[in-house]
């Protein structure tokens, strides 16, 4: 919207204030020009109030919920859905049917038809959604892209990409943190590399057809508990100084302000984040928790014309990170997120290509998620967005149904979902 050649401003709500609802905030006001943060709805109160406090909210713009949120009316122009993943398609759908426009964080919803659900309400309201997707905005997986486009390699055959959630992350995150348990979030391949299936379909093009997939929770589980190990690390543990899951050293001897650790409590001083890991979830023991999401997945695809895919999800890494195998008619890539490598078969050249560094989430993925949603709600023109509600359901489709091979112990047709 312009007004007398000036720009306005759109006007942002954030529903779900924590690590990633307030980088979201932090992005948007990094464009001023473009977007302001005007209401939050956090169900916890002291990031609520710290949120409101960051932004200089209105007292009248604070909410407990999206519910409260919503009961209010069109308070805005657009909304961050960046609440757990239980409450994205209740919120998204609601937020649609009101005349908001939505930058929903991944994945879209646990299930399947909630995702048709959210796909069908931005069809039905025309607005403009986003899903954070952001490997396809990071800089060095777009130039994968483009190498793979240009026809780098030839025609592509097989690819191979592995996650490397590393082994503290996993724990962090998925062992003692808020996506440890399907019923409280969703399931591993949903939670944590959906966008890695989306970034393979973004780089292959073509429909995928079938899949088939192995996994389970093998390692962080009760009885494979170290002898003499507690239930929690500061109960004392004997083990605890030299355990690569300290809690003490995760979460208090650490860079408190930053992620990991920052997580584990608002007030960051030691005797907070000692008095967190004492009483919270994040200090319990890595092998004693309520945990049931798996530890490591394989999932094998294939695409239309005859190319195969595999992909691999691991908590047992030390680095973390994406690694690309890309083999092709003419060549082959390798990708490990700083440099990318090509090597052709005819004139058996190796061509190195360092990538530079960017800062901020997702190798500065997130950053462009932003941007390009906030360009799109002022031009009205969707293009800039890489994944809408359509393509992040056909993506979305393909991990349900990887979820449904692991499970049922078969192949799965994507026309069966």
């Amino acid at each position: 919207m312009r007004r007398r050649g000036l720009m306005i401003p759109r006007t942002v709500a954030i529903l779900g204030a924590g690590d990633r609802g307030t980088g979201f905030g932090r992005l948007i006001a990094q464009f001023p020009q473009f977007a302001k943060v005007v209401a939050v709805a956090e169900p916890r109160d002291e990031y609520r109030r710290a949120f409101a406090a960051a932004h200089g909210l209105a007292d009248g713009m604070v909410f407990r919920n999206w519910e409260e949120f919503c009961a209010r009316g069109q308070l805005c122009d657009a909304v961050v859905i960046s609440t757990m993943d239980r409450q994205h398609a209740g919120a998204a759908v609601a937020c649609l049917q009101r005349g908001y426009d939505v930058l929903l964080e991944k994945p879209m919803a646990p299930t399947l038809p909630e995702c048709r659900a959210i796909e069908q309400a931005q069809r039905r309201t025309g607005g403009i959604l986003a899903v954070c997707h952001s490997l396809r905005y990071n800089k060095a997986f777009r130039k994968v892209r483009e190498l793979l486009a240009a026809g780098a390699v030839g025609r592509i055959m097989t690819l191979d990409l592995l996650e490397q959630v590393i082994y503290w992350h996993q724990v962090h995150s998925f062992v003692r943190g808020k996506w440890a348990r399907e019923d409280d979030s969703s399931f591993m391949l949903l939670a944590k590399s959906c966008h890695d299936i989306d970034y393979i379909c973004y780089l292959l093009d073509r429909p995928c057809l079938r899949v088939s997939s192995f996994g389970a929770l093998s390692w962080f589980r009760r009885e494979n508990a170290p002898a003499g190990s507690t239930e929690r690390c500061t109960d004392p543990c004997p083990l605890e100084p030299n355990c690569p899951y300290s809690a003490v050293r995760m979460y208090v001897d650490a860079d408190r302000d930053s992620w990991p650790a920052s997580v584990v409590s608002l007030d960051h001083s030691r005797e907070a984040h000692l008095r967190a890991i004492r009483e919270g979830p994040y200090g319990r023991c890595a092998w004693k928790c309520d945990n049931d999401v798996v530890d490591h997945q394989v999932v094998a695809m294939q695409f239309a014309d005859d190319i195969t895919a595999t992909f691999t999800m691991t908590a047992f890494t030390q680095q973390g990170g994406r690694r690309l195998r890309v083999h092709g008619t003419d060549g082959e890539l390798a990708f490990d997120e700083s440099s990318i490598t090509v090597r052709t078969f005819a004139d058996n050249d190796v061509q190195h290509i360092s990538i530079g560094r960017e800062t901020g989430g997702h190798g500065g993925g997130d950053l462009r998620v932003v941007r390009n949603w906030l360009l799109a709600l002022h031009s009205r023109d969707a293009r800039s967005i890489l994944t809408d509600a359509q393509e992040s359901l056909r993506t979305h489709t393909i991990v349900f149904a990887a979820e449904k091979s692991r499970r049922e112990g078969r192949m799965v047709e994507i026309s069966e979902m």
